[in-house]
């Protein structure tokens, strides 16, 4: 009863949310010539560096996968969909931080800015993502109905960032070096998953410890449909599933024990 409540509360703020989401959506492109175009010529730039440098001057090949741009979409598929959740834990470390006028001077739920945060980050996800499914589609490269596989573990990811996100925002109000050291742990993070290599050149040790990184299956999940075509290995999600319910858990509960401290400290 206490969730159906919560979420009737946060349905009827939905016009602040969408409202805040296109707001922050215009304001990245104000006062810019091609405004809106950079949505789509920035996230097109990044694939076309990727296609030609990796396909076609570095000749890279992927075990495994017979398509000249094997690689390629290996890297696309890694990359983007880590940069969806490097978004989404960085800008909900600061949320509170960030709208702290907000807070103070208007009363509605908190829960929104996070909501407002992942809103933002699937929008840009989704822009970029779509371009990138047109190029497997014209290259010949879509994966055909294993695609479909690829919502579960888009919202399990969701839920890993936010469910981790939220627990560095409400602890970054009162320790601000929270934020500090998670955007220096984020870069050792990305390199210690394989994104742009393939676990199999680590050495054997080193592949041991992967097991304690909850987002190397989610990442194989996205690289197994769009690279190999085919569906994920439902089983080694059990484990970042799990991850990601205790990180949500522990960011509600310290978001409602701290709820009103926080606006003190801010």
């Amino acid at each position: 009863m206490i969730v159906l409540g919560r979420l009737r509360n946060i349905a009827s703020y939905r016009g602040f949310i969408l409202g805040s989401v296109q707001r922050e959506f215009q304001s990245k492109y104000r006062n810019s010539i091609l405004g809106a175009a950079w949505t789509v010529l920035n996230p097109l730039a990044m694939i076309v560096v990727y296609t030609v440098i990796f396909s076609q001057v570095m000749h890279n090949r992927l075990a495994g996968s017979t398509s000249a741009f094997g690689y390629s979409i290996y890297l696309c598929a890694g990359v983007l969909t880590w940069n969806l959740f490097a978004e989404i834990t960085s800008k909900a470390q600061n949320v509170f931080i960030e709208n702290a006028g907000l807070i103070k001077k208007i009363n509605f739920p908190r829960i929104c800015l996070p909501i407002i945060v992942v809103s933002n980050a699937l929008l840009n996800f989704a822009i970029i993502f779509t371009l990138f499914t047109l190029f497997l589609v014209f290259s010949g490269d879509f994966p055909g109905w294993p695609y479909a596989a690829m919502l579960p573990v888009l919202l399990l990811e969701i839920l890993l960032a936010i469910g981790l996100g939220m627990i560095l925002a409400v602890l970054n109000v009162f320790f601000r070096d929270v934020g500090q050291f998670f955007s220096i742990a984020l870069q050792f993070w990305f390199w210690f998953t394989p994104v742009v290599y393939p676990a199999n050149v680590l050495p054997e040790g080193v592949r041991a410890w992967l097991a304690w990184n909850p987002m190397v299956p989610v990442i194989a999940a996205f690289q197994d449909i769009l690279v190999h075509q085919r569906a994920p290995d439902w089983a080694s999600l059990l484990q970042p599933a799990a991850v990601a319910v205790i990180l949500c858990l522990l960011g509600m509960q310290l978001f409602r024990k701290r709820a009103g401290e926080m606006v003190d400290e801010l």
